[in-house]
């Protein structure tokens, strides 16, 4: 449970039967959590009856696969389902809205309890790719790929990434902690309560 909310899972493969946590209570959990609900869960098990089965979808698992069950079905089913998440390009389209603060990659605006932030292109970049995933290490090399793979006539280097973190949180003022440092790796975004 822990990975699964501290690196943001794009879909839970979980067992019925495992040995610590039940698989059902796996289903509980993240549909009872807002940053994790949206996680499409698919429950494996040796159970086969209607009722089980039932339960488990009923409890918030979006698919079930009665063991033993084919590999190449389930990598289809997979494959499917992330498909009708919508590929990254698409996520990016729509906007994000963490506690207080609001992204519109469309518009490339952003605001903080209805104020709007001045960002530079790169400082808006950085935050809209950590708050896409709250919780997610973004490596340093990770947010360089992010800006060159969109603007490629600009070098960025590891150095210019902390610097447009400094600037960003000076910008968020008193919400600069959500962008939080993880020491000789990178940065993630930490949703505040």
């Amino acid at each position: 449970m822990e990975h699964i909310e501290k690196y943001s899972a794009d879909i839970v493969i979980t067992d019925w039967l495992m040995p610590e946590l039940e698989g059902l209570d796996v289903c509980r959990a993240l549909k009872s959590n807002r940053e994790t609900a949206s996680i499409p869960i698919f429950m494996i098990s040796c159970k086969s009856d209607e009722i089980d089965i039932v339960t488990a979808l009923e409890i918030g698992a979006d698919d079930f696969l009665t063991k033993p069950f084919r590999v190449k079905e389930l990598i289809v089913k997979v494959k499917k389902t992330l498909k009708k998440l919508g590929s990254p390009e698409e996520e990016s389209r729509h906007i994000i809205i963490r506690n207080n603060l609001q992204i519109d990659p469309e518009s490339y605006t952003t605001y903080i309890n209805n104020e709007k932030l001045s960002l530079t292109n790169y400082e808006f970049k950085i935050l809209h790719l950590l708050a896409q995933k709250p919780g997610r290490v973004f490596s340093r090399h990770e947010i360089i790929d992010l800006i060159n793979g969109e603007d490629n006539d600009c070098i960025v280097t590891l150095r210019s990434v902390d610097v447009q973190i400094v600037g960003l949180r000076r910008k968020m003022g008193k919400y600069k902690n959500y962008i939080e440092t993880i020491r000789s790796v990178g940065y993630k975004f930490v949703l505040q309560e």
